[in-house]
């Protein structure tokens, strides 16, 4: 019987559609070297500024840290974050071709300060979000959905990413949809606010808190089980934090997924990116509900244990499932 590690082999070169909102995740780090004389607030010297790819962009940066081909599909304004992030996603070998950049807009930035003294570890004081207020338009949606459509011709899975800034509404996600069933392929979606707006989906990944917004109730496993059927999806996976995964599939009895490695995450930045763009590519190589969740959980294990925005490469996937760490499996 092929091992799960062995089954990553098949993840090489799967070409997964990714569409939703793509955000700039930022880190501007400084140290704390005095208290101002203005106000009762410590001054912060800037060291460093970072900009990487977040929500609909991390899920892509997974899928291509994994071997497979990342379509990105969405929208950015035409500033300077716009630029860093292309610029980053170019360097994590995600292209840029597909993403639609809007004039005079701002591209949608999460700014976190991390702050920290002289040999101190830093630690995040505030976070900033930039959000475009002009909706898109017809036109610009349009454009979207027919991107979105040509990409999905020779897609092998496709991933819907809603971070509720308005890039996704139901007509963007009925054509991924329509899209995906003619081809015959998953279609996964994940939605911060919205679920309920996206029935007929192969799968889903809420976290606890989406789940229990949409329930009003606990989380048994028979309120879940209701709610993938209400949504008509194939399974259902909710992840837990450091209680592992909850997968519910149609016709077979709850399965619940033991989390991995620390129970102290570092950083949950993210997380949720890397679990639905390592599941999609799973499905989309042909293994089943449980094995692509099963190797999904080892991936979230991984990127919670890393400080910011990140992915999981293949080796560090294969020494969570052989039981190592990475670097001991790199010596």
């Amino acid at each position: 019987m092929t091992s799960l590690a062995e089954k990553i082999g098949t993840f090489k070169g799967k070409r997964i559609v990714i569409v939703g909102d793509v955000v700039a995740d930022q880190f501007l780090r400084g140290t704390i070297s005095r208290v101002s004389r203005e106000a009762p607030v410590f001054i912060l010297k800037h060291d460093s500024t970072e900009t990487l790819p977040g929500g609909a962009a991390n899920a892509a940066v997974n899928v291509a840290s994994l071997g497979g081909e990342a379509l990105l599909v969405g929208v950015i304004g035409d500033d300077t974050q716009g630029e860093m992030l292309r610029s980053s996603l170019n360097k994590r070998d995600v292209s840029d071709e597909h993403l639609l950049i809007r004039s005079n807009s701002r591209t949608t930035t999460k700014q976190r300060v991390l702050a920290g003294q002289h040999y101190a570890p830093q630690q995040q004081v505030i976070r900033i979000d930039y959000e475009e207020p002009a909706l898109i338009s017809d036109q610009e949606r349009n454009l979207l959905k027919e991107r979105l459509v040509a990409l999905t011709e020779n897609a092998d899975a496709v991933i819907v990413s809603d971070y509720g800034y308005g890039v996704v509404d139901a007509t963007v996600y009925q054509a991924a949809l329509d899209a995906a069933n003619m081809r015959k392929i998953p279609i996964l979606a994940d939605s911060r606010f919205s679920l309920k707006t996206f029935p007929g989906a192969t799968s889903a990944t809420p976290n606890q808190e989406e789940a229990a917004q949409i329930l009003g109730s606990d989380l048994s496993p028979e309120n879940c089980s209701r709610l993938r059927e209400q949504l008509g999806y194939e399974a259902l996976l909710v992840t837990c934090g450091n209680e592992g995964m909850l997968l519910i599939e149609r016709g077979k009895p709850s399965v619940h997924i033991e989390a991995v490695g620390s129970k102290t995450p570092v950083d949950v930045t993210g997380a949720g990116d890397t679990v639905i763009a390592v599941y999609a590519v799973g499905l989309a190589a042909g293994l089943s509900f449980y094995e692509a969740a099963s190797i999904a959980n080892h991936a979230g294990s991984v990127v919670v244990m890393k400080k910011g925005t990140a992915s999981v490469s293949v080796a560090e996937l294969l020494a969570s499932l052989n039981g190592t760490s990475y670097s001991e499996a790199a010596s």
